[in-house]
């Protein structure tokens, strides 16, 4: 977080401070500001915060900072990504499963959009630890060398992964599941609009070994930057309920194949990013082609008239691709 208000102090905030807290002057000395012409407060104020009141390192003012770039960060990519998703990759097709919500791809936003700035509150002081300088975030290459950023990588993605499977396995017992991870697995065949559709505790515990780990091992910070919205993206991709299988890289990869089971199954595919735990606490269930959702969605489409016996469209009057309304 430190990186981005290191690019957007200059940019947006100082402006925007000093418009909004402004430096005040101190009344005049004798017909002048202080000893040296200029108010002694407002001196101060232009050297660290830069025409605000409250500089750069003022906590109320990096708490706000740390609010606004995480929401609109959360909501831009979630907006971009998911859009792209949708559209690009998800099979519309799916809509017409008979577990498809009626208005779900609404409510996945409105849940997700609901969520992010909750999430955001509970995770506030993670960043703003990050910010101060708590954190073993460092700047220069040279400190730890290329080879340690690499290892840092391995070292994030293994970490994550184990922590991440077993916290939502955890969820998913009986005590804890229909407090705050039910809401999620509302969405039996989920779009990317509900790669944010969760309870915020849900939301705020997933996220809690990315923030831990910073604080545990170094990383440089634009490297952590990088990763942490390459995660995010991550989370979106893998609910575009894609179920290609028979690949090699289904052993070892978490695939949005896996992730469309976990959300059909419940008990299965509890990994992040790799299989790996899965397989190894016997919780994998590897991806097949008779477990697509999309038969299910072809069987009633084909009820509807909408498809031949094929899976091919049968033109419909005033609708539009996979018989939805244009």
């Amino acid at each position: 977080m430190d990186t981005a208000l290191e690019i957007l102090d200059p940019l947006v905030f100082d402006k925007a401070y000093a418009y909004f807290v402004p430096a005040r002057a101190a009344p005049p000395i004798n017909g002048t500001f202080g000893y040296s012409g200029v108010a002694p407060d407002l001196a101060d104020a232009s050297s660290a915060g830069f025409g605000s009141a409250w500089a750069r390192d003022n906590v109320l003012r990096q708490c706000i900072s740390i609010l606004i770039v995480t929401q609109i960060g959360a909501t831009s990519l979630y907006w971009i990504f998911s859009a792209l998703s949708y559209y690009l990759i998800f099979d519309r097709r799916l809509e017409h499963h008979p577990r498809f919500l009626k208005n779900q791809v609404r409510q996945e936003m409105v849940s997700s959009m609901t969520a992010v700035p909750f999430i955001n509150i509970l995770t506030l002081p993670w960043f703003l630890a990050e910010v101060r300088g708590k954190s073993l975030l460092y700047a220069d290459v040279s400190d730890y060398g290329w080879a340690w950023m690499a290892v840092s990588v391995v070292l994030f993605m293994i970490w994550n992964d184990f922590l991440i499977y077993w916290i939502h396995r955890l969820e998913h017992h009986p005590s804890v599941y229909k407090y705050i991870h039910k809401p999620h697995h509302k969405w039996i065949v989920p779009t990317p609009w509900a790669a944010l559709a969760f309870h915020p505790l849900d939301g705020y515990v997933q996220s809690l070994p990315y923030h831990v780990f910073v604080f545990l091992c170094p990383v440089q910070k634009y490297l952590y930057f990088v990763l942490f919205g390459l995660v995010q993206i991550w989370t979106i991709l893998i609910h575009d309920g894609d179920m290609i299988s028979g690949h090699w890289l289904e052993k070892f990869i978490n695939s949005p194949a896996h992730h469309t089971l976990h959300h059909m199954y419940f008990t299965v595919n509890y990994g992040q990013y790799f299989t790996w735990a899965d397989s190894y606490f016997d919780s994998h269930r590897a991806p097949q082609p008779e477990l697509d959702p999309l038969h299910e969605a072809l069987r009633v489409m084909r009820e509807k008239g909408l498809v031949d016996e094929k899976g091919e469209p049968i033109p419909q009057k005033g609708k539009g691709k996979g018989g939805k309304d244009e």
